[in-house]
């Protein structure tokens, strides 16, 4: 049997399952076998059946979805016409990430398993289901699962283990090649460009925002520095309904754009065109030329917390003893927990690598840039407005993202910050952006309620979903809103005393600084008032609502305790008014989760 052409497909919303593939490609590189990786969206679905050997790395998103880049090729594979025995010659094998801390942990691999055998597929080894939530993160699970696949292929194809593989310190050839113009050349690459049409902004091709206001809403002094920013995105063709997400892609720091050219010895105004060197496509939003301030600005993650794949790439450049045998170590299984102390627990850039890595950057070669550091993801932020109030806008609640690490500078939020710096006042800012339908879902029916527990920035998606039921005259709202301070982060609390005056809204709130500091007690950790306690204190009002009149429930905001506690305070409610036991009251809330009427959107 000849050896085989491996195809790697994945499923990434924020970059992890796409650095996963990319890992187990470079180690078939290795092993001399001719490989394919891409996006499941870009792979030609009808193509499987005459594939033979095809690895599937699938992250989940949101309440178990695929992610954006394969949610075509999940519509197709789960069509009913597809005939039973349709993948009886594929050999595969599925690998999931994950996080347990969610309910539906890895549960696009474990149904993406469940459909390919349907098919007739053979699943050459056990479902991998990766976990962040391990002490060793992922790798705990993909370490050796690529050890088991790759034992299992060089049991399918015997010819492989004659196969002398590519030592591990040896550069693998570069995705790219970059070609540095000269002005003449720069001039005709120019006039050679064919602008493209768009009528609907993607990520490809996002819409240029003006920023209309940037507002700062907490107390000058509160430690959290939270943003009301307005996009203005007249003539991009872009429509949103309550519960929909914006896209942004930020731009790197200029301070640290400077300071990554420097380290390369890199001229940030130099133009280039990129050619791959086998039948990747270039990226679709780097323009041809383009200038290096613009890839390193726009393009390159230098901010983010490098993953391990960074280090095995940036080994292979390693002259200096000391700086190889490091960046080994940090490359290797048994050097996870040294690289975690290292890079995550204290949130370590790239840009900060690079520097601590002085030899092996001044031998990096500019060829290997876009293998070497992935592509800034496009962060999402839910919609706080509706078109309906507030026509060719859209406003967003940020939480500027600032903590401190042992490390002396303070870590910051890439897009967080970016959005914070921009100010319109000093003259016109763009945003690129575009519009994505999100996970939450508002009834249509006027007479339904609508019951939201929204604290702190949670509350950006209920905002747009009650300015749209307001004009369109649905007064059965109920708003739980909490936050540290009555006084510094009630976010929008004048338009929501204008919406009770109306009579469209009934609002409660928790403000769980402001009673620790009134409460007479010694316990002060007890007097602490959150959301979920005035869901329980109110429990009679929503199982009129939910068991009466057909009500839907939301959560948003973050995902550590809030939601988990809001749904035990709610089956307490269950239990306590409406007489059913806690067996029933479980059952209940399964039961609205599955017909839509309890939907949640929570993010870590």
């Amino acid at each position: 049997m000849s050896n085989p052409a491996l195809l790697i497909l994945y499923g990434s919303q924020t970059g992890t399952a796409q650095d996963t593939a990319q890992r187990l490609a470079r180690q078939a590189q290795r092993r001399r076998l001719r490989v394919r990786v891409m996006p499941l969206d870009d792979y030609n679905v009808a193509d499987l059946i005459s594939e033979s050997l095809v690895v599937f790395v699938c992250s989940t998103t949101g309440q178990g979805d695929p992610p954006d880049n394969m949610k075509n090729f999940w519509r197709f594979l789960f069509k009913k016409s597809l005939p039973v025995g349709s993948l009886s010659r594929l050999d595969c094998a599925i690998l999931g990430l994950g996080d347990s801390s969610y309910p539906k942990f890895n549960f696009v691999a474990k149904k993406l398993h469940k459909r390919l055998l349907q098919l007739g597929a053979c699943v050459l080894l056990p479902v991998g289901l990766a976990d962040d939530q391990h002490d060793l993160g992922a790798d705990a699970v993909i370490d050796p699962w690529f050890a088991s696949f790759w034992g299992k292929v060089s049991t399918l194809y015997p010819t492989l283990s004659g196969v002398i593989p590519l030592r591990e310190d040896e550069p693998l050839p570069p995705t790219y090649t970059f070609h540095f113009l000269d002005d003449m050349q720069e001039k005709e690459e120019v006039r050679l460009r064919i602008p493209m049409d768009q009528t609907v902004p993607s990520q490809s091709h996002p819409f240029p925002a003006r920023m209309v206001f940037n507002r700062r809403v907490t107390e000058p002094l509160h430690f959290q520095d939270v943003r009301h920013i307005e996009l203005d995105v007249t003539g991009s063709n872009i429509e949103f309904a309550a519960g929909d997400v914006v896209m942004m892609r930020p731009c790197n720091a200029p301070e640290d754009v400077q300071q990554f050219c420097q380290l390369l010895r890199l001229d940030p105004e130099t133009r280039f065109t990129l050619s791959p060197t086998d039948n990747t496509a270039v990226p679709a939003w780097l323009p041809q030329p383009c200038t290096v301030r613009h890839l390193v600005e726009s393009y390159l993650d230098i901010a983010a917390v490098p993953r391990r794949s960074f280090f095995e790439l940036l080994s292979t450049f390693a002259t200096n003893e000391l700086e190889r045998e490091k960046l080994a170590e940090f490359s290797s299984a048994a050097g996870q927990d040294e690289l975690h102390s290292y890079c995550n627990r204290p949130r370590r850039t790239v840009l900060e690598v690079l520097a601590d890595f002085p030899h092996t950057t001044a031998e990096l070669k500019v060829d290997y840039l876009l293998d070497l550091f992935p592509e800034i993801q496009p962060r999402s932020f839910s919609i706080a407005s509706s078109l309906r109030a507030h026509p060719n806008r859209i406003q967003v609640l940020v939480a500027v993202v600032r903590y401190k690490t042992k490390l002396y500078k303070p870590r910051k939020g890439l897009c967080s910050s970016w959005l914070a710096s921009l100010d319109p006042a000093q003259g016109d800012v763009y945003v690129p952006l575009w519009v994505k339908k999100g996970s939450l879902k508002f009834p249509s029916e006027k007479e339904t309620p609508v019951i939201m527990v929204g604290p702190g920035t949670g509350v950006a998606p209920f905002r747009s979903a009650l300015q749209e039921r307001t004009t369109e005259g649905k007064t059965a709202n109920v708003l739980f809103f909490g936050c540290r301070s009555e006084s510094k982060d009630f976010y929008f609390r004048s338009e929501w005393e204008e919406m009770m005056e109306a009579g469209f809204l009934t609002l409660f709130t928790a403000f769980s600084r402001d009673q620790v500091r009134n409460a007479i007690i010694v316990f002060l950790q007890e007097a602490k008032v959150y959301v979920q306690h005035r869901v329980r204190e109110n429990g009679e009002l929503l199982w009129d609502l939910i068991a009466n009149k057909n009500a839907c429930f939301y959560i948003a905001g973050n995902a550590k305790q809030m939601p988990a506690s809001v749904c035990d305070a709610l089956k307490e409610a269950f239990q306590q008014v409406g007489g059913v036991s806690a067996e029933e009251a479980e059952q209940m809330l399964a039961t609205m989760e599955k017909t839509g009427r309890f939907q949640s959107e929570t993010w870590s």
